[in-house]
C-alpha cells in the first residue's frame, strides 16, 4: 500500500468483511458496519479504483478437485542475470500447479508453493520444470503433511 492512500477503521471493517465473503450485498456489508448502502459502495469502488482491492475470486477447496498435496520448491541458482531471470519468469508461469513463487533472502534463491494430486503428479511437474529452465543449481521438494492455517486475508497493520 503506498503511503498517500489512506484506509481508516471503516475501510478496513469493510475489507475484513469482504476477505471472508465478497459475494455479500453491498446493503448487507453496510449494515455490518453502520452505513447505508451508498456511502458502502463508494468506499468499496474507492478501494477498487486505488488497486487496494485487487479483484474478486472464487476460492476453490483443493482437496475437492483433487489436488490435495502442497509441495514447497526450494531453488538455489548460480545465474542472476537479466535473461536467466525472464527465463525462469516464463518457465514458471507456464506451469499451473506452482501457485506461489517467492524471491528469497538468503540462502535460498526462489519459493514455489505447488498443489499437486500426488507425488507422482509433483515428479510430472517437476521434470516440466527442470527442463524449462536452465542454469537450476539445487532443487528441494518438501511436502505439506498437514495444513494448519490457511487463509487469503490480508491482516490489518494497525
Amino acid at each position: 500500500m503506498s503511503d498517500n492512500i489512506k484506509i481508516d477503521a471503516l475501510d478496513w471493517a469493510i475489507l475484513d468483511i469482504l476477505q471472508q465473503d465478497a459475494s455479500l450485498p453491498v446493503h448487507a456489508i453496510g449494515e455490518k458496519v453502520g452505513l447505508s448502502s451508498n456511502p458502502c459502495w463508494r468506499r468499496i469502488r474507492r478501494m477498487e479504483d486505488e488497486g487496494i482491492i485487487a479483484k474478486r475470486v472464487a476460492l476453490v477447496d483443493p482437496e475437492k478437485i483433487g489436488t490435495k498435496t502442497t509441495v514447497f520448491v526450494t531453488i538455489r541458482t548460480n545465474r542472476h542475470d537479466p535473461e536467466w531471470l525472464d527465463a525462469f519468469s516464463r518457465g514458471i508461469a507456464a506451469i499451473d500447479e506452482i501457485i506461489e513463487c517467492h524471491r528469497m533472502a538468503g540462502d535460498i534463491d526462489y519459493l514455489l508453493k505447488l498443489r499437486v494430486r500426488d507425488i507422482a503428479d509433483y515428479d510430472r511437474i517437476y521434470r516440466r520444470l527442470i527442463g524449462r529452465v536452465p542454469g537450476l543449481a539445487d532443487v528441494t521438494s518438501t511436502f505439506s503433511m498437514e495444513e494448519l492455517k490457511y487463509t487469503t486475508a490480508v491482516p490489518n497493520p494497525n
